[in-house]
């Protein structure tokens, strides 16, 4: 099966979703939105939105964010799987119906999530259990089309994770993260962790905790990555436009 990354900036890598497709098999193949073009089959394989720091809506100021909504839905149509993570997970929102806004604060290091009613009932979130610490580093949040409930939420944010369809995905926060991938974030947004915020961890802090619960957030992360493997593209009856 084709993994295609969807990347933001260069910083921002697959990290441990790399190593999964490495030990299932899988090619991984990434287009950089900012310099390549989409590729022109939409829907093939598994699709994985990455985050960055930049704005979901900021359209006017980076044109090359419209074609990669449009490949987005056109994926989504198509009935391919899709994971969104942070920014990824943003995009999915608005490109379903919703919108992004800031959040009441900034939110990096690492924080519980817990399973929602929704999430109890979810397939894709089975396995999970009702708490998770995961990591996260967002300034912004996405708000669910009507109707749409978040299967996981948090203290610091409310709408953490979501699932449209049943193969479409939405994580506001970070499983994917491996050592040299968060400091190379560390390194690149060190700005963004001077700012002062009761949700804000330093970076000794937040590279500190990359250790603890590491097993689980892979285990975590394997497992929704195979069962969105598992959802093969077979057409789409749900109408999506962007």
């Amino acid at each position: 099966m084709r993994v295609h990354v969807i990347q933001h900036v260069p910083f921002e890598l697959p990290g441990l979703i790399a190593e999964w497709a490495a030990q299932r098999g899988h090619t991984l193949t990434t287009t950089r939105a900012w310099a390549d073009a989409f590729p022109t089959q939409a829907g093939e394989g598994l699709l994985v939105v990455l985050g960055g720091p930049m704005g979901a809506a900021d359209d006017d100021v980076l044109p090359w964010l419209r074609p990669e909504k449009h490949f987005i839905a056109e994926t989504i149509a198509a009935g391919g799987p899709v994971l969104g993570v942070c920014l990824g997970a943003q995009m999915l929102a608005l490109v379903l119906g919703g919108s992004v806004r800031r959040n009441r604060e900034t939110e990096i290091g690492w924080y519980p999530v817990m399973l929602t009613p929704e999430g109890e009932e979810s397939p894709i979130f089975a396995e999970w259990p009702a708490e998770a610490v995961v990591g996260h580093w967002h300034g912004d949040t996405f708000e669910l089309p009507e109707g749409m409930q978040p299967v996981l939420s948090s203290a610091h944010c409310r709408n953490q994770a979501f699932v449209f369809a049943d193969h479409v995905v939405g994580l506001q926060f970070h499983l994917e993260w491996t050592r040299a991938l968060l400091g190379g974030m560390v390194e690149a947004c060190a700005d963004e962790l001077a700012e002062p915020g009761p949700a804000i961890t330093p970076a000794p802090g937040l590279l500190g905790g990359l250790e603890t619960e590491q097993e689980q957030r892979r285990e975590l992360l394997f497992a929704l990555l195979d069962r969105l493997a598992l959802m093969a593209p077979e057409g789409s009856s749900t109408a999506v436009s962007y």
